[in-house]
């Protein structure tokens, strides 16, 4: 049974990017359907994020133990805070770095601070702020902010408390990799959670503007069936954007107006969709009208050949009895002649 789910699911995938004619197939499922396609699709691109940041977390951690050694200050953390011994913001901003902007203020608790932090990394950037009790993860790949609480990590991992010089020794062991386990894991909680909320509101908005379409196109449609298409029709985008997130993971490659074209693309297939369903229409009701037509013509000879045997039946009618009449007549003649007798034999006038 998950074998058949699974070759429906990729068959769906595929259908979705070059069979847009099954749209209304596959809307036709359902809305429940059309949700658990894209909470799918949205699960494989939280796996690639999240891979893709836990190789960014390993590529800190091997940068960060050297930087700690030589340039960063003192720091400890105990019972879910962490304290850097540093009395202004750290502020780490290097060019072609996959982390991106690093910013580091454990003194700061002010939410309207923290925010001016998040938004100072920019819609098209990544970085990472590091505060008192937990880090803020931003990607450029996905809208919004990761926050990664310590206590609810370093508990599951037993650890209440470590200074700078246990970071250091710790990145050194084999220990780490449990580090990398539990940052997979609440990437992937997160990334999906946050991911599918975001994907599901695109959904939305593209559903809307398929209504519209639907409208000035002049065909009628439930929105729950637009819904459904538009759902499908953000396959490509959604993959893309995995593809996106995957060269990021590796070099720092920018498309400045990808939420654009991600919504441009999705709106091409939902678009598509909707004038294909109206060409069957069209089609359809050209066809219908054809076969009005011909059973019009049908009933119309039907009507003639029972008119023209009407006709036959009265003019046969007609003839038999000027048949009848002809016979009356002769046979009123052939008796007249019987009642007028012989001529007298040689009488003379």
């Amino acid at each position: 049974m998950e074998e058949k789910l699974k070759v429906n699911f990729f068959k769906k995938m595929w259908n979705s990017i070059v069979k847009i004619e099954k749209y209304p197939d596959m809307a036709a499922e359902g809305v429940p359907r059309a949700i658990k396609y894209l909470s799918q699709l949205v699960l494989i691109v939280s796996l690639i994020l999240s891979f893709g940041m836990l190789y960014q977390t390993n590529s800190i951690i091997g940068q960060g133990v050297e930087y700690l050694k030589s340039e960063f200050p003192d720091f400890s953390y105990k019972d879910g805070t962490l304290e850097v011994k540093s009395e202004e913001p750290i502020i780490i901003e290097e060019e072609n770095s996959i982390v991106g902007k690093v910013i580091i203020d454990t003194k700061e608790d002010s939410e309207e601070e923290i925010n001016k932090y998040v938004s100072s990394i920019g819609e098209n950037s990544s970085g990472i702020i590091v505060l008192k009790n937990k880090a803020i993860i931003k990607n450029m790949a996905v809208e919004g902010a990761i926050e990664y609480e310590y206590k609810q990590s370093f508990d599951q991992l037993q650890i209440s408390e470590f200074t700078k010089q246990d970071v250091i020794n710790y990145a050194n062991s084999s220990e780490v990799y449990k580090i990398y386990i539990s940052v997979f894991i609440t990437l992937i909680i997160y990334s999906f959670v946050m991911y599918f909320i975001t994907t599901l509101w695109n959904a939305v908005m593209l559903s809307i503007l398929g209504y519209i379409t639907s409208l000035l196109t002049k065909i009628k449609m439930r929105y729950a069936a637009i819904f459904n298409m538009s759902c499908y029709a953000l396959t490509l985008s959604i993959l893309l954007n995995a593809l996106y997130i995957a060269i990021n993971t590796f070099v720092d490659f920018k498309v400045t107006y990808f939420q654009v074209m991600y919504i441009s693309v999705a709106f091409i297939y939902l678009a598509a969709a909707i004038f294909i369903i109206k060409s069957e229409f069209i089609k359809k009701q050209t066809e219908l009208i054809k076969v009005v037509e011909v059973e019009k013509n049908i009933q119309k000879e039907l009507e003639n050949e029972e008119q023209k045997k009407e006709e036959n039946k009265e003019t046969g009618k007609e003839d038999k009895e000027q048949e009848e009449s002809k016979k009356e007549d002769k046979k009123e003649e052939e008796k007249s002649k019987k009642d007028e007798g012989p001529t007298p034999e040689g009488s003379n006038a």
